[in-house]
């Protein structure tokens, strides 16, 4: 998170506005990358703040990451819209985000901002939470499901 650091003292130098959006990204898909096309908009530059491999198998299970964090970082950094990428340990990103102090912390619609820890600690300087409309029906959980081969999987035509 070394470059986020500086990225974002860059911009808050410049007098510009940080945006941060956080999440596994696990099997980058469509809907993940609307979001953080719509967070960079925000914005003047996006950190994205990425789950490491053992906060994802914490949150997911024994079969997640299928992707591993090293290579979520460079899909990740290779979308135009991505400015920096920090990744965490933990199962939250408070401590991240307490440290990087966005502007604005975007998160993908499929959450409500009363049930986001986050929220109050981003307000707590100043800063505010965005949801963002997701595309209806995207999930890496639900990818990971159908390439394993489990019935149930709801397919995407």
């Amino acid at each position: 998170s070394g470059d986020a650091r500086a990225l974002v003292r860059r911009v808050r130098e410049r007098g510009g506005t940080v945006v941060a959006a956080g999440g596994c990204f696990d099997l980058l898909h469509a809907g993940h990358v609307q979001l953080l096309q719509a967070a960079r908009r925000a914005g003047d530059c996006l950190v994205v703040c990425v789950n490491s491999d053992a906060s994802v198998r914490r949150r997911k299970g024994g079969g997640r990451p299928v992707v591993p964090a090293e290579d979520r970082v460079r899909v990740l950094l290779a979308l135009d819209c991505v400015d920096a990428v920090a990744v965490f340990d933990e199962d939250t990103p408070e401590r991240l985000l307490d440290d990087l102090r966005p502007d604005i912390w975007a998160k993908g619609g499929d959450y409500a901002l009363t049930d986001l820890p986050e929220t109050a600690l981003v307000e707590s300087w100043g800063g505010q939470v965005v949801l963002l409309p997701y595309l209806d029906g995207r999930s890496s959980t639900r990818l990971a499901e159908r390439a394993a081969g489990r019935p149930g999987a709801p397919t995407r035509r």
